[in-house]
């Protein structure tokens, strides 16, 4: 069998290696080239250059600051009794993109409950979170219970968290609402010790920074700024006294259908605030009760004409410049006196009257004779001296130091009406201080109502032996055939008081009147400066001496047994 021969394969068949084309490397070489030196560049621009807002964009992603909130100060009075603590509460609050991620509202069962327990409407909820869809926070309700926030934290809702808050809780309640205010929902005081002490009892918050990784994981602490703690304030206030003196003005309110009443007591050795209250007054506790005209303290926010309670100072003033003495007799003949074309009245004829009957009888006559009978500066001065016209230094907010008169020409018959109460305008509290004064035998004590207040700025304003000459003549005011009679006090001896004025209106007065009664007690050495003032009371009993004198004996008499004050005994005479 014949073999074939292989021919073997032509030279243009076999397979020749890949040819370099040198212009296609370089220009593939040079792009690389580029495109590196692109990169290069970009970090050196992004690391050296500008590295800030790479590192400003990071932080935006993971570092958190938390603010580490101050414990509010506890407000107490003198027995450190609490009238004001912070509780710990909770605040609810949604991330409404983390919601619809997680699957939106459609567990509508569970988002009913969370409104039914917060209080709001179903509707109103599901509108809310629908209208704030691309906010990653918004508060549902602040100041939570902790009863409710566990209840908030079995549901389970993608989205909603809690966060820890504290709120203000008054143990005191209405009782002491005007003098310690109430604080707002970020819990800083809107109004009295609250608000003039916010700083105080606030303190510092601390601040803690923080990175967190994308599963909200801390990562890393950074730096953490301690808190500083509210400090505590301590008041003057004696709450016992406090809801004594609430109790019964809040009564007589309503017993006189009036439209508001106040108290105010204050240590006459010291100026120490014992109590301030005001009818009608407000729960802080809630907050659907905050009404502006609730709200305000009267006792230092209303000015009224003080009337015949200024009459035991137009006295002094006439002993402390020589116009009169202890015999002095002054003729107040009918009980009309004519000045000009206007006349002065007194309710009931007195005739001739040495000063004590002057102050018993109250008579506007015969204050109005010693008025003109000395320089209008002397009766002015001794108005000044004993606080009118200033404001009292309580650093309390809405203080108004009233209207002191400072005119260049005056009529005999306004020095007159000056004389007994009219043209002039003050707060119960300055009525009070004056009252203080007075029972200090002259000695003027700046009132307070912190409780560590050891700097001595008192000083001698009236002469001692004629303060002593006046409080006798006031302590008959309380006795049989005085116009305070309803002010005394069994087993005490009272120095007081009345006063009844008219609301002053756009071109006079009007119809309605306020009703007053300040003194001190016991008058043999007077520990306490009493003023109760009663608002507009209705019917035909309006007189200071038969509306405001039984408040003034109820307070005192429960302010002495809680002060713990031996009684004086009574030196009632029949005249």
């Amino acid at each position: 069998m014949s073999k074939k021969k292989v021919t073997p394969a032509k030279s243009s068949e076999v397979s020749q290696p890949p040819t370099l084309i040198r212009w296609r490397f370089n220009l593939v070489l040079c792009c690389v080239f580029i495109a590196f030196s692109a990169l290069v560049g970009r970090i050196a621009y992004i690391q050296i250059i500008e590295p800030d807002n790479l590192i400003k964009q990071g932080d935006l992603r993971s570092v958190r600051a938390k603010t580490l909130h101050s414990a509010r100060g506890i407000i107490s009075d003198r027995n450190d009794e609490p009238l004001a603590v912070s509780v710990p509460v909770e605040a609810v609050w949604a991330d409404p993109v983390t919601i619809f991620k997680e699957g939106g509202l459609s567990d509508i069962d569970r988002w009913r409950a969370l409104a039914d327990v917060l209080g709001i409407k179903r509707g109103e909820l599901i509108e809310k979170i629908n209208r704030n869809k691309k906010r990653r926070f918004i508060y549902l309700q602040r100041q939570v219970s902790p009863a409710m926030a566990h209840y908030i934290r079995e549901l389970r809702l993608a989205g909603v968290g809690l966060k820890a808050e504290s709120r203000r809780y008054y143990p005191a309640g209405e009782v002491s609402a005007h003098l310690v205010g109430v604080t707002g929902i970020d819990g800083h005081g809107l109004e009295g010790v609250e608000r003039s002490y916010d700083k105080w009892l606030t303190g510092e918050a601390g601040k803690r920074i923080i990175r967190k990784d994308r599963y909200g994981r801390v990562v890393e602490n950074i730096s953490l700024e301690e808190r500083e703690e509210g400090k505590p304030l301590k008041l003057t206030i004696d709450q016992r006294i406090q809801a004594i003196a609430y109790r019964a003005i809040k009564q007589a309110v309503a017993d006189y259908r009036a439209t508001s009443g106040s108290a105010v007591i204050l240590d006459v050795k010291t100026g120490a605030v014992l109590a301030m209250v005001n009818a009608p007054s407000y729960n802080p506790n809630n907050r659907s009760d905050l009404q502006s005209a609730k709200m305000r303290n009267r006792v230092i926010t209303d000015a009224f004409e003080p009337g015949s309670t200024v009459k035991p100072f137009v006295v002094l003033a006439a002993l402390e410049n020589g116009v009169a003495d202890d015999d002095t007799v002054i003729d107040t003949g009918n009980g009309i006196m004519q000045i000009g074309g206007s006349r002065v009245r007194d309710t009931s004829k007195v005739g001739k009257a040495d000063l004590t009957t002057i102050l018993k009888k109250s008579s506007n006559i015969g204050v109005a004779k010693l008025a003109l009978d000395m320089p209008l500066e002397a009766l002015l001065g001794m108005y000044s001296s004993v606080g009118f016209g200033e404001v009292s230094g309580l650093n309390l907010v809405g203080e108004t130091q009233g209207i002191f008169p400072n005119r260049r020409r005056w009529s005999k018959f306004e020095i007159a009406t000056l004389s007994f109460g009219y043209g002039l305008t003050i707060t119960p509290l300055q009525l009070a201080h004056a009252y203080a004064t007075l029972g200090n035998f002259g000695k003027y004590q700046p009132i307070h109502i912190i409780e560590n207040n050891d700097q001595d700025f008192s000083r001698q304003v009236i002469d001692s032996d004629n303060a002593h000459k006046v409080l006798a003549m006031l302590e008959t005011v309380t006795q049989p055939g005085g116009t305070a009679t309803k002010a005394a006090v069994p087993g005490y001896r009272v120095a007081a008081k009345t006063g009844t004025s008219r609301k002053a209106i756009a071109g006079g007065y009007g119809d309605e009147y306020f009703a007053y009664t300040a003194g001190v007690a016991p008058a043999s050495d007077p520990r306490v400066a009493l003023v109760v003032v009663v608002n507009e009371p209705q019917g035909d009993n309006y007189y200071g001496g038969s509306v405001a004198g039984p408040v003034f004996s109820e307070i005192l008499k429960g302010t002495l047994q809680i002060l713990n004050v031996a009684p004086d005994e009574n030196r009632f005479k029949e005249n």
